[in-house]
């Protein structure tokens, strides 16, 4: 990437180390959401690099992810090397993931802007979001700045965190107040009211030197073993290293450990920027927004129906997914259906997003082969 006044490298840096656990029994560990044909007939991983790989070269991209699906996603993105993903030795959540790929990068590129990208979003307008994270980098990239992407809420939704914005700042992008992580029913009720708040999409921009160094004020004994590691990187100690010291970072967000702390610093002060996105956003969370992503623009009431062939009567708002079988659907409304060949799971769309409790079940019963 280049702008009018400065020159700097694009690093985009996906997470994909989540289990889909809503997604059950589609997603499983060694093929998580991520990894599946949601949207298209490519995977959510997949349409996460191609939409990004017109602002950065393949060799500038990066996976975190978890030593189930590292193999899988090896073979999805065969444009990247496989030293380019990473498994993590142990889930430590999105701080230390991130924070990773800022020390080694800081180390090898002092002109390096880290775009944090997760891998299974859905985007509507893929030129207008390239442009949104040009706008962000070139921000990210002219101090010691933080930029999220802001997506305009549509309803009071408890699943996202919020963030407050205050002013316009010189840059153009909007100051950040606070973020505050899935507030209550209420609580997000009267931030969409207050007409001054966005959803938070898990999108930030920062340069490598930015991200350490608030590491380094807000995380310091993680950055201390994050230094480690990235030190190691391309030496032959590098997995032991990594397998010894990883498990010993602090399990936490990137947004509890750097911008709520550096958020608190005040408007103006943080160094922390919201850009509004443009492009129509969907984190497809759970069976119900599949059904709801996969239904916009139909009738009211339509029913998605994936299978061999489908007869319906007296049946509306279904979502059923049975590739291989004959499906009937008589008689029933806002089912959610999903057969595969050892499960099945039979919900309602209302109640679709308790679905990761089965996942919690099979877990402690130790049901290995169905997770």
């Amino acid at each position: 990437m280049v702008s009018k006044s400065q020159q700097f490298n694009f690093y985009p840096v996906i997470l994909a180390g989540g289990r889909g656990t809503r997604f059950w029994p589609l997603s499983r560990k060694r093929m998580a959401k991520q990894l599946l044909p949601l949207n298209s007939s490519r995977s959510m991983i997949q349409e996460t690099v191609e939409r990004l790989a017109p602002l950065a070269k393949d060799k500038q991209f990066w996976v975190i992810t978890n030593g189930d699906l590292r193999d899988a996603i090896v073979r999805q993105l065969k444009a990247l090397r496989k030293k380019q993903i990473i498994a993590e030795p142990a889930g430590r959540n999105t701080a230390p993931a991130i924070g990773l790929a800022a020390f080694m990068l800081e180390q090898r590129d002092p002109s390096a802007v880290i775009g944090l990208f997760p891998s299974d979003h859905v985007i509507a307008k893929e030129k207008r979001f390239r442009a949104d994270i040009q706008r962000a980098a070139e921000i990210a990239a002219s101090g010691a700045n933080i930029v999220v992407i802001g997506i305009p809420p549509t309803r009071a939704e408890t699943g996202y965190g919020y963030i407050e914005f205050g002013g316009k700042a010189e840059n153009g992008a909007l100051q950040v107040r606070r973020f505050t992580e899935k507030p209550s029913a209420d609580v997000a009720a009267q931030f969409v009211m207050a007409g001054n708040f966005f959803w938070n999409s898990g999108m930030f921009l920062w340069s490598a030197r930015t991200l350490a160094d608030a590491l380094r004020e807000h995380l310091p004994r993680t950055a201390t073993l994050l230094e480690k590691i990235a030190a190691s990187y391309g030496t032959r100690g590098f997995e032991k290293t990594f397998a010894k010291l990883y498990p010993q970072c602090e399990n936490i967000s990137v947004d509890y450990a750097l911008l709520e702390p550096r958020s608190a610093k005040g408007e103006g002060k943080s160094g922390i920027f919201c850009i509004p996105a443009s492009f129509g956003w969907n984190d497809l969370g759970s069976w119900t927004a599949l059904y709801e992503h996969r239904s916009a623009g139909k009738s009211e009431g339509a029913n998605v129906i994936d299978s061999a062939q489908s007869f319906t009567l007296n049946a509306q708002g279904n979502f059923v997914h049975s590739k291989k079988k004959f499906v009937a659907a008589v008689g029933v409304n806002n089912l959610v259906i999903v057969d595969t060949d050892d499960a099945l799971l039979i919900t309602t769309r209302e109640n679709s997003q308790d679905v990761g409790k089965v996942v919690k079940y099979l877990d402690e019963k130790k049901f290995e082969r169905l997770v």
